[in-house]
């Protein structure tokens, strides 16, 4: 999976188990969300995970496999961010059931 650049990169770490990178280790920092979802289905990666809620109504998803794990969470902080490893897990585990998956309220 990749991690949008508005995840703190640290979160990767409550991901174990999975093959995870970040936009700016694989150096996408600054593309504009329609190239950095070809980028990364290019690059092999199945999820995408982000806090960028506009990113479904900017990209027309439906041509492509990327799945959109799209976490509504209050702050970006990683604090806050770690309540929802268990859903974000288990959406993993799960595997995609639509292009966009909502982990949060």
């Amino acid at each position: 999976m990749l991690l949008d650049e508005c995840m703190p990169r640290r979160f990767k770490n409550h991901l174990a188990g999975h093959d995870c990178a970040t936009v700016p280790e694989l150096g996408f920092a600054g593309k504009k969300n329609g190239e950095l979802v070809r980028l990364a289905e290019q690059a092999g990666f199945e999820f995408f995970v982000t806090l960028d809620r506009a990113i479904e109504y900017e990209q027309n998803l439906a041509n492509h496999k990327l799945v959109i794990l799209l976490i509504r969470s209050k702050s970006s902080r990683l604090q806050d961010l770690i309540a929802h490893v268990p859903k974000t897990l288990e959406v993993l585990r799960a595997g995609p059931g639509s292009r966009v998956v909502r982990v949060g309220g």
